[in-house]
């Protein structure tokens, strides 16, 4: 066999296979940066406005950062995330969802409540004062979200049980598919009044719209909401780095101006 002599053109094409094969390295570990630079967030929809104020302000922050948010009900978000959903972030109305995704070895981090969430009677028509309101001769469709999939849902009976009008007023109730859908069904004036999130009576779109009542916190149990990062996203730092900035001062301001107590 012939040795092989290191002549320049020799040389040279070595250097250019080592260039080729470092470029090619570095354009493979961009590519893994800008794919783990981008969030699908599962979003409860008593957020749809809180949260559009959220992502504006992390972006602002973390400008390389793509953040797609899903809205929609908790119930629903939990079914699919149970069937390997593509969402990298949970945020649940209730923590009991959070739990049991944890339960099934679905999440990549520690449940963290968020904020905790109010609820009221809202209407375009009349004014509600309390509960008696529902009452009102006027009112022939009450909306509330959908008991088996939304929190705000399941929380809207329980007052109406608490108050032991729910078996008075049960033909009258519309169901909405999530608390934003039940929300637009009075705003549209499909339903007389409804029980929305007071995160969504105090949106821009509905706060001139009408008038509410911020049903006592005793009447229901504690709209406690969560979130996870979910085991899509383990290795997703951008993922983790939304939820740290949920934890700042200029997040928390947001939530409490949409009405949401925020836990110490």
């Amino acid at each position: 066999m012939m040795p092989e002599f290191h002549t320049p053109q020799n040389q040279r094409r070595g250097l250019l296979t080592f260039l080729i094969t470092i470029g090619l390295f570095f354009a493979s570990l961009n590519l893994s940066v800008a794919q783990k630079a981008e969030i699908t967030v599962a979003a409860a929809a008593d957020l749809r406005y809180a949260m559009d104020s959220l992502v504006s302000v992390f972006k602002t922050e973390q400008p390389g950062v793509r953040v797609t948010v899903i809205y929609g009900s908790s119930g629903k978000f939990f079914q699919q995330i149970s069937h390997n959903a593509p969402f990298d972030v949970f945020f649940s109305a209730d923590i009991d969802f959070p739990k049991q995704l944890e339960k099934k070895g679905l999440t990549a981090s520690p449940i963290h409540t968020y904020a905790v969430g109010r609820l009221v009677l809202w209407s375009t028509k009349i004014k509600p004062k309390d509960l008696k309101s529902l009452q009102d001769r006027s009112v022939r469709k009450i909306a509330i979200a959908n008991p088996q999939l939304a929190p705000y849902g399941k929380r809207a009976e329980e007052v109406l049980r608490y108050y032991k009008l729910y078996d008075q007023l049960k033909n009258k109730l519309v169901q909405g598919e999530n608390i934003a859908q039940t929300a637009q069904f009075v705003s549209t004036g499909a339903a007389d009044i409804g029980l929305i999130a007071l995160s969504l009576a105090l949106s821009p779109p509905l706060k001139s719209q009408g008038a509410y009542y911020l049903i006592p916190s005793t009447a229901h149990t504690p709209l406690q909401q969560a979130h996870v990062v979910l085991k899509r996203a383990q290795h997703n730092k951008s993922a983790f780095a939304f939820l740290t900035f949920m934890e700042t001062n200029k997040a928390k301001k947001i939530m409490e101006a949409f009405g949401f107590s925020i836990p110490k």
